[in-house]
């Protein structure tokens, strides 16, 4: 660093960066003056929880490997005793493990070196734009209901939104995974930028990839002009992929290659171009059956499900039916005009006590044909229509599946015990002998049925 970019340093100093190696630190923080950011040092863990001590810091930066601990250890800290405070793991050996393992921690992000300096540069720019305090939900997109499901979803989004890990967002049709969505995107350091939907499961397979990618002039019949893609048009905020379960597979591999390189090629184009976007997604399927199923691949499913994000089905969540049905009414009268109508106790007594296989879709719309049909100011039971509709009956919980002694199958291997195993090895990301001893099998018993499944 030269003489003169010492003399320019800022007089704030706004990043802590740990690392061990000097001429790392060096690097790094001749980047961030350049940025006009001036940064402190550390060259281990205990040092590091000394500076923090100290002085109040915007951003961390660390090593993994440390002489005296790891980068997760101070992930650890930092989100114990300074959980404002954005961190971001940087190291030279990284795998998807331990990546999962810092995101789950709370990490903002992991890179591995070298580090570019664009990459950094759009790390750094986005982790201070992360307000030091949970913000609050962005008006309109508020979650309703109080239920202890609905406030760990509430307490998880905004743990999420505070970094730049894939979210893979699970619950059936109907229960809001597109609003969630919306709301770690509002919440998130990317929430200036812009956030994209795209239904994955209503584009043509023929036009998919230049939806997503872009395409050139002349690259194909009616390719009249360039035209960027939905990647291109996320660019610094946030593409949320719905349905993420109906992608075609030869499309699955162009996908899993754009977010792994950070880049895409539009359809015609002899070169890649980097994107900067936060991939979020969703679907109402058991991504880890399709995969046992060789509908999805695994690659993939574990690149865009590196933290999962459950959403309650309205049956679990009853308590919150009071709540919604005053929100949809107040809705409804304010569109329609006049006050908004009231349920009957022995309509909210129905209401609680249906199974809602559509969720608060279903409920929505049950408490818009009864503002329609109803007499007066109050709805009775008699207003609303609860008889369910064929095939739309909640699914039947999962049964446990029998294992037999030696390894050998005690009859037709089903769907169900299939399911379970993923699930089990999902859990502790494909750990065999740790899923295997909460499965209750032994290691052999698992590897045997990974193997006949063509999964080993």
């Amino acid at each position: 660093m030269s003489v003169i970019e010492r003399r320019n340093r800022p007089d704030s100093i706004d990043v802590l960066v740990v690392d061990d190696e000097e001429d790392i630190r060096e690097l790094l923080e001749l980047s961030l003056l350049r940025m006009g950011l001036a940064c402190d040092a550390a060259g281990g863990v205990a040092e590091a929880r000394e500076r923090l001590a100290q002085r109040r810091y915007r951003l961390c930066l660390t090593d993994m490997r440390l002489p005296d601990g790891d980068g997760l250890e101070l992930v650890e800290y930092i989100q114990g005793n300074l959980p404002g405070l954005p961190v971001a793991v940087i190291t030279a050996y990284g795998s998807i493990e331990t990546a999962i393992r810092a995101l789950k921690l709370g990490a903002f992000d992991f890179v591995t070196k070298p580090v570019e300096l664009k990459a950094l540069r759009e790390l750094v720019t986005h982790a201070l734009k992360l307000e030091p305090r949970a913000a609050p939900l962005p008006p309109g997109r508020s979650l309703i209901g109080h239920s202890p499901a609905f406030e760990q979803l509430r307490a998880q989004i905004g743990k999420l939104a505070r970094n730049q890990a894939p979210v893979f967002i699970r619950g059936e049709s109907g229960t809001g995974k597109e609003v969630i969505a919306r709301l770690i995107h509002g919440l998130g350091a990317r929430a200036a930028g812009p956030f994209v939907p795209v239904n994955c499961g209503a584009i043509s397979p023929d036009l998919m990839e230049s939806e997503l990618f872009g395409h050139r002039k002349g690259s194909f019949t009616g390719a009249s002009s360039d035209k960027e893609g939905l990647f291109q048009a996320a660019r610094g905020g946030t593409l949320f992929l719905d349905e993420v379960g109906e992608l075609p597979l030869g499309m699955q591999v162009k996908l899993l290659r754009a977010i792994q390189e950070r880049a895409v090629r539009p359809v015609g184009a002899h070169a890649e171009e980097p994107v900067d976007v936060r991939i979020l997604s969703a679907s109402h399927q058991d991504l880890s059956r399709l995969v046992a199923d060789g509908k999805f691949r695994q690659d993939l499913y574990f690149r865009i499900n590196v933290i999962t994000l459950r959403v309650p089905p309205l049956r679990e969540r009853a308590e919150d039916i009071p709540e919604l049905a005053e929100h949809i009414l107040a809705r409804v009268a304010e569109r329609e005009g006049g006050a908004p109508r009231r349920l009957s106790p022995d309509a909210l007594a129905a209401l609680r006590g249906h199974a809602f296989p559509g969720n608060v879709r279903e409920l929505e719309n049950l408490l818009e044909r009864a503002c329609a049909l109803c007499e007066g100011e109050t709805i009775g039971a008699a207003d609303i229509d609860l008889q369910p509709a064929d095939g739309l009956a909640p699914p039947p919980p999962e049964r446990e599946a029998p294992v037999a002694e030696g390894g050998e199958e005690s009859g037709d291997v089903s769907d169900d015990e299939r399911q379970r195993i993923l699930r089990a090895l999902d859990e502790t990301r494909w750990n065999r002998s740790a899923a295997a001893r909460n499965l209750g099998m032994t290691l052999r018993q698992l590897r045997y049925r990974l193997q006949k499944w063509g999964l080993e």
